[in-house]
């Protein structure tokens, strides 16, 4: 009798296996051949799924922002304004484990996306529905009077994701110098001046 096989499970297991290799060795190690190592699998079985690497990666990436999204629109469920937020923002840092791999899988992809319009255009579109959803909180606080500032949003929007991206980066690559609890200290600071 022939084995029965979960194609979409055994897609999402070479996506995880792409993930974990990005995330341990950068990606620029993240071959085929690596990646069909991590997930105990041959080459043949990441070709019968995937028509090259640059899918897969592509793939790993889009899966990554699709679990944030879920995780971050439970966080945010029947929350509004300033308190909304602040869970995208503290959401979006390098807080915890999880999302020290998600930060660390995001930046890998940042070189590389410079040389990919395909990874760059889903790198713009994911950014741009970050910013529409802190524009859009932001413009919630202000319509219930809880912004101090008459600073313009869009501004503020950007400032805010900067902020996210700089104190990520200094996360990661000066562990010495910040620690999570100041990292999280520095954007509620940011979000107390508003």
């Amino acid at each position: 009798m022939p084995k029965i096989v979960d194609h979409d499970e055994r897609r999402r297991e070479v996506l995880s296996a792409a993930r974990r290799v990005i995330v341990r060795d950068g990606i620029d190690a993240a071959t085929t051949r690596a990646i069909a190592k991590e997930a105990g699998y041959s080459n043949g079985v990441l070709a019968h799924y995937f028509a090259d690497k640059d899918e897969i990666l592509l793939s790993a990436l889009s899966q990554s922002h699709q679990r944030i999204r879920a995780r971050l629109t439970g966080k945010v469920d029947g929350v509004t304004g300033l308190a909304a937020l602040r869970e995208l923002l503290l959401d979006n840092l390098p807080l915890d484990a999880e999302r020290t791999q998600e930060t660390r899988l995001e930046v890998s992809f940042w070189s590389r996306s410079l040389a990919s319009e395909q990874l760059a255009e889903v790198q713009r579109t994911e950014a741009g529905e970050l910013r529409a959803a802190v524009r859009g909180l932001l413009g919630q606080a202000r319509a219930a009077g809880e912004l101090k500032t008459d600073d313009n949003l869009d501004d503020l929007a950007e400032h805010l994701l900067a902020l996210v991206d700089g104190l990520s980066l200094h996360l990661l690559l000066y562990p010495g110098r910040l620690t999570r609890v100041d990292v999280e200290r520095l954007m509620l600071q940011a979000l107390d001046r508003l």
